[in-house]
């Protein structure tokens, strides 16, 4: 079971990604909040399918791209990392700022499948989620893959994405939402962006593939 360690980093580096402030965390909680928890929770769903493509994507072509074509994983590391590290020292910079979350009156009859196509929109178009997983999968997987890796890391990338959205769907969608969160938000923010910033400076000083 060693020879699976790596999904340990692997998945630390997905969650600290969807955990990060962004415009994927403003919709679910904008609809938790305003809108009713299936609806958030739909979203929510649509946001690890989102993912699962990414790392699909990432899965069948992006390793081998980095390993044949030298100057494309640089390119990608200074860049992944530099944003990483850009990320870091936003969430370090907002820990101490209060989340400002409008809730609006929306009177319209949204269905779930339709919420779940937004979820899964604005996952497909958020271009950190693509950085994420390319970072990830450069970082730290090994050159010789276990059996069944990228099933494991695809599945994976599901459920860190969707349970992550939905627990925050069922914490924003109480009463007692804002102030729980405004209690944990500088913890949550400082830790995390401490994190990623170590991540994103192991990234861009690594010379070769991993």
């Amino acid at each position: 079971m060693t020879e699976y360690l790596f999904l340990i980093p692997v998945s630390l580096f997905l969650l600290l990604g969807v955990m990060s402030p962004g415009p994927s965390f403003i919709l679910v909680a904008q609809t938790a909040l305003s809108k009713s928890r299936k609806e958030a929770i739909a979203v929510s769903i649509g946001m690890g399918v989102g993912s699962t493509v990414f790392a699909i994507i990432a899965s069948i072509g992006l390793f081998v791209l980095l390993e044949s074509v030298p100057w494309v994983y640089t390119t990608l590391k200074l860049i992944g990392g530099s944003y990483l590290c850009f990320l870091a020292y936003k969430m370090w910079r907002s820990s101490g700022d209060v989340m400002a979350i409008s809730k609006r009156n929306n009177q319209s009859q949204n269905g779930l499948l339709k919420m779940f196509s937004v979820g899964l929109f604005t996952q497909l178009s958020n271009p950190k989620t693509a950085i994420i997983f390319a970072s990830a999968f450069a970082a730290f997987l090994p050159k010789e893959l276990p059996i069944y890796s990228y099933a494991i890391i695809v599945s994976l990338s599901f459920l860190i994405d969707t349970l992550w959205y939905v627990i925050v769907s069922t914490l924003l969608s109480t009463d007692k939402a804002q102030s729980l969160y405004a209690r944990f938000k500088g913890a949550i923010c400082k830790t995390a962006s401490s994190f990623m910033a170590v991540m994103g400076i192991k990234l861009i000083a690594s010379r070769n593939l991993p």
